[in-house]
């Protein structure tokens, strides 16, 4: 897929492929979206037959920068910025973590009370920026379900049409529908709304590691409700749940995260 991946031959045995991410699926301004590489590699794990996938970023992944996806001597794999190691993902249980739907017309309010509205340290974050049009980034605006809980947060999500699919992006499989939007989508749809149930704009932080499972893929123009929770904090860990579900209340997919906290200069 143009702007994702795409195999080469390498000459070395332990290379699957070759993976590189567009600039337009970017979290800062200059490396990936997390939720997004993440996505790609558990992509690639869970047609093993993987429950769950847990994803380590050990490095910020850069765009436009091909790297190198191995097999790890344990079953995982691992993400190569020429000798460096980007990423690692293994299999994992299912989040057992989730977090109670809220009715949409109350997720659509909330998205008025989304933090990154008065300041946001990454606007043009592929999932959550504020400054990424409508079709080309996600613009999940996930804000405080009430005054009384500003640790659970809420947004809409209708996947839109110009979108990549998951049939165009990965090829045909008879399971998939064909207004499915890939699993790396989901994963990003994942990712920030679980960040935003702490306080971003105050103290930045990137995505360190994420577990997650896919139930069944979102569909494209299907309103869907997006949920995320703060769990707890540990020194400048941030530990985070978030849930999709679909138009019936049935969750299409969850996550846990941990978060690391930055330095507010570093975050430009």
């Amino acid at each position: 897929m143009a702007g994702a991946e795409g195999a080469k031959g390498t000459g070395d045995p332990r290379t699957l492929a070759e993976l590189t991410v567009d600039s337009r699926y970017n979290g800062p301004p200059d490396s990936a979206n997390g939720g997004y590489i993440s996505g790609l590699l558990a992509g690639r794990l869970g047609a093993r037959g993987a429950a769950g996938v847990r994803v380590t970023l050990r490095k910020p992944p850069p765009l436009d920068t091909p790297m190198k996806v191995e097999n790890t001597d344990d079953g995982g794999l691992q993400l190569l910025d020429g000798d460096e190691r980007v990423a690692v993902a293994e299999s994992a249980e299912a989040p057992v973590e989730t977090v109670p739907p809220v009715p949409y017309a109350q997720a659509e309010r909330a998205q008025a009370r989304y933090r990154g509205l008065s300041g946001h340290p990454f606007p043009t974050c592929f999932t959550c920026g504020t400054d990424r049009a409508p079709g080309d980034g996600l613009r999940l605006f996930a804000g405080p379900v009430g005054d009384d809980d500003p640790t659970t947060v809420a947004c809409t999500w209708t996947p839109d049409p110009a979108l990549p699919l998951a049939r165009a992006v990965h090829g045909s499989d008879d399971d998939t529908p064909r207004d499915a939007v890939p699993i790396e989508i989901v994963w990003a749809a994942l990712d920030c709304p679980g960040g935003w149930s702490s306080d971003v704009s105050e103290r930045p932080m990137v995505l360190g590691r994420m577990t997650a499972a896919v139930d069944r893929a979102p569909q494209v123009g299907r309103p869907h409700v997006v949920m995320g929770r703060l769990l707890g904090t540990e020194g400048r860990k941030v530990f985070t749940a978030s849930t999709i579900y679909d138009p019936d209340g049935e969750i299409v997919a969850r996550a846990q995260a941990t978060w690391i906290m930055i330095r507010p200069d570093a975050a430009t």
